[in-house]
């Protein structure tokens, strides 16, 4: 089907806007007015640049307060509404969204509406226009989509139909009988679709509409359900995205079209009505990379974790850090960030790399190019949203390219092993940008086929930062993407690597042993965690020399703790007993406050 976006949608001007949604693919905008009356374009012009950039013009949004309206105000309604359709024509759209009225001067009669309606879409007719009417959820006496069909199909005009927007809908829904009633609307009586997300949340609709909206899938909303109940209509105009929200609107327009071109996608898959490439669920995390412009602090840490340098490549400065099945990439190139040493890049163990980059490019993953020299293995690699290149593995796979046959054993120094403390990557967690969380959510659901859990709000020193995690069916991937708690904090919000381990105490103990320096935790912690839990003799007092901190779900107990931070990384050693499923939630507030008490301290 055709896709469109509401120019509301996006930051910039209307010309920056039209770009964006042409570069990220959409047929289509919704112009809404405010765009165009700021506009130094005339309606021409704008028109010409549309059909340049490849878009029809699909709705001219909104008409306001216009029906059951006194006789006198009516009138200067239709003048105001010639207006309007002159400027539509000069723009080449023919039809527009009246949206139901909150005018004060508005009364309760349906049968007026329906009058008014009329008159309004003779009007509109004259022009080549159609009349989308929609039934705002906060309308004075209209807020329902039926209540609005029911006025619309009273009117009986041919140049009338409706519009059914999913927020106004599914805001107001309190189950799936709610949309029942499409189906009583004859699908091309359903002149437009718009479509918003939301989470849910207990709040004024209206507040909610303005500031809260969001792109199908980054939701709380069936809008998967609500569209297979259009469709079913017989509706085959354009899946149009109307979504207010302040993060959006602050976001570079780019990127958003992108992420908004991506869910309608993956909506029109779920419902049916598209089939890209199957989604492709990682099996396992075959490596994380570091770079750094200072490799010794970084290698000091890794070493008193019990990693050793297996492995150089062969043609650049990447050493790969090993053990058990954790390992770690080490790059000293020159693509070192600014900010010091980070997390570059994460190796995603596939049971078919081919088929999930072509399901990532299918799904609008920026494809990255790859320096190689002709006898490294040919990785797929896209970006995700924060910028972390994603490379596709098959470790130890022949018919697969083998990423490790890039690297050439290592017999020098901080090779061997001492000791195990790490079994594998238990999860990475991943900072994004203030304004790509949803984003990332959906990016990684959709593109890389993860489960996502519920958001978790943490309270940071300084603010609320919020986590999500996605992982794969039996947990071998986890990834945990957090947001800072201000668009500009940049303080403790690093990345970092979780390492498990099959004994906390014993891996912090060897860890310590090796010059090793554990996150300091308060006293005040365990004297809370003694109130809160009983522990056998001796082992809080453990728990508090060392810095370990401690959780317990309805599945099992948790046990972690913290190097410090090295540029924007740190690592963190963690034993899942009994099937526990989080991350230690409960202890982010005391790991974020020590992590910047720390700061404060060295100055880092």
């Amino acid at each position: 089907m055709r896709t469109s976006i509401a120019t509301v949608s996006l930051s910039g001007s209307l010309t920056e806007k039209l770009a964006a949604a042409s570069r990220a693919g959409f047929d289509g905008v919704e112009i809404f007015e405010n765009d165009l009356l700021a506009s130094p374009l005339t309606p021409e012009e704008v028109s010409a640049r549309c059909a340049d950039l490849g878009l029809t013009i699909d709705l001219y949004q909104p008409m306001r307060d216009i029906e059951a309206v006194p006789a006198d105000e009516f009138a200067r309604n239709l003048r105001r509404a010639r207006h309007k359709f002159e400027l539509m024509r000069r723009l080449g759209a023919d039809t527009v969204l009246v949206c139901s009225s909150v005018s004060p001067l508005a009364v309760d009669d349906d049968a007026l509406a329906a009058e008014q309606l009329a008159r309004l879409a003779d009007l509109a007719q004259d022009f080549g226009v159609r009349v989308a009417y929609e039934a705002l959820a906060w309308g004075r006496h209209v807020s329902t989509y039926d209540h609005a069909w029911r006025i619309v199909d009273t009117a009986g005009h041919p140049a009338l139909g409706t519009c059914l927007d999913s927020f106004h809908i599914l805001s107001r829904s309190t189950g799936p009988k709610d949309v029942e009633g499409i189906a009583d609307i004859p699908g091309e009586k359903i002149f437009f679709l718009q479509l918003a997300d939301a989470p849910l949340l207990a709040m004024d609709v209206l507040q909610w509409s303005r500031h809260y909206r969001c792109f199908p899938g980054q939701g709380g909303f069936d809008v998967a359900g609500l569209v297979r109940s259009v469709l079913r209509t017989g509706y085959d105009g354009p899946l149009s995205l109307e979504v207010f929200n302040d993060v959006f609107r602050q976001a570079e327009a780019g990127p958003t079209a992108v992420d908004a071109r991506r869910s309608l996608l993956v909506l029109q898959e779920t419902v049916g009505i598209a089939a890209p490439p199957a989604s492709v669920a990682p099996t396992g995390v075959a490596f994380a990379e570091l770079v750094t412009p200072d490799a010794e602090p970084l290698v000091a840490v890794l070493g008193a974790l019990g990693f050793t340098r297996a492995a150089r490549h062969r043609s650049k400065p990447v050493d790969l850090w090993q053990q058990g099945e954790a390992r770690l990439l080490v790059n000293t190139g020159p693509a070192v960030r600014r900010d010091g040493t980070g997390l570059a890049a994460i190796g995603l163990e596939s049971p078919d790399p081919t088929a999930a980059a072509r399901r990532a490019e299918a799904l609008l993953a920026p494809v990255l190019p790859r320096r190689r020299a002709p006898e490294d293995a040919p990785l797929d690699a896209v970006a995700a949203p924060d910028g972390t290149e994603l490379f596709f593995c098959a470790t130890d796979r022949p018919e697969h390219a083998n990423w490790r046959t890039d690297f050439v054993a290592t017999t020098g120094p901080g090779a061997g092993q001492p000791y195990a403390s790490a079994a594998r990557i238990d999860h990475v967690a991943l900072t994004q940008p203030w304004h790509h969380f949803d984003e990332a959510a959906l990016f990684h659901r959709s593109v890389l086929g993860l489960d996502a859990q519920e958001s978790v709000d943490v309270a940071d020193p300084y603010g609320l930062m919020r986590s999500r995690a996605v992982t794969n069916a039996d947990g071998s991937v986890r990834i945990a993407l957090t947001v800072a708690a201000a668009p500009t904090d940049d303080t403790v919000h690093a990345q970092h690597i979780a390492l498990a381990t099959d004994d906390v105490v014993a891996a912090a103990r060897r860890f310590a042993a090796a010059g090793g320096r554990l996150l300091p935790i308060p006293a005040n912690y365990y004297d809370d965690l003694a109130a809160r839990f009983e522990f056998a003799d001796g082992e809080l007092a453990t728990y508090r020399e060392l810095g370990i901190l401690y959780d317990r779900d309805a599945y099992g107990e948790f046990r972690h703790c913290y190097t410090p931070t090295i540029g924007k990384v740190f690592f963190e050693l963690v034993q899942r007993d009994g099937g526990y499923r989080g991350y230690g939630a409960h202890n982010a507030p005391v790991r974020l406050a020590a992590q910047h008490a720390v700061r404060r301290l060295t100055g880092g």
